[in-house]
C-alpha cells in the first residue's frame, strides 16, 4: 500500500507467481514487486509535478529482508533467488529506496494480506483512513 500525505493512493494484493522456500524469501520477492511499483509511482508523481520525498521509504516488518537487501552476507541463503528479484537490492544500493523497519503490530498492509480479528481489522481500516458508510 502506498500512501501520500497520510492517504492511501495505491494498493495491491496478489498471489506470488513463484514458490518461495522460506518466509524471508517470500517477503524479499514481495519487496521486489513493491519496489518496482514504488519507482513507477514515483515517476508518475514527478510527471504530475508533485514533490516526492527521496528516497522512497518501504516499511518492512522483517529484519532479514532489510539485511539481505543492504548486504548479501547470507549469500548461501539467497543465491537461488531469481536475479529479477534482486531489483530491490539494486534500488537500495542506488539510494532510490530505503527500507525502514516497521513493527508487525503497526504494519498497515496486514489488512490486505492476512486474516485478522475484527478488532484488528477495524483498527487497520481506521489507520489507513477508510471509513464505513454508516460513519458520519
Amino acid at each position: 500500500m502506498f500512501m501520500l500525505n497520510g492517504s492511501p493512493i495505491s494498493w495491491c494484493s496478489k498471489k506470488q507467481p513463484v514458490v518461495a522456500l522460506s518466509s524471508c524469501e517470500a517477503e524479499y520477492i514481495a519487496g521486489s514487486y513493491v519496489a518496482c511499483q514504488g519507482i513507477w509511482l514515483e515517476e508518475v508523481l514527478r510527471e504530475l509535478m508533485i514533490p516526492v520525498k527521496a528516497p522512497l521509504q518501504l516499511k518492512i516488518d522483517n529484519v532479514s529482508i532489510i539485511n539481505l537487501s543492504k548486504n548479501p552476507v547470507s549469500h548461501d541463503k539467497s543465491k537461488h533467488i531469481d536475479v529479477r528479484y534482486h531489483f530491490l537490492r539494486d534500488m537500495v544500493n542506488k539510494c532510490r529506496i530505503e527500507l525502514v523497519y516497521c513493527n508487525t503490530e503497526t504494519q498497515l498492509a496486514d489488512g490486505f494480506t492476512k486474516a485478522v480479528k475484527i478488532e484488528r481489522f477495524e483498527w487497520l481500516r481506521k489507520e489507513i483512513g477508510v471509513r464505513s458508510i454508516c460513519e458520519c
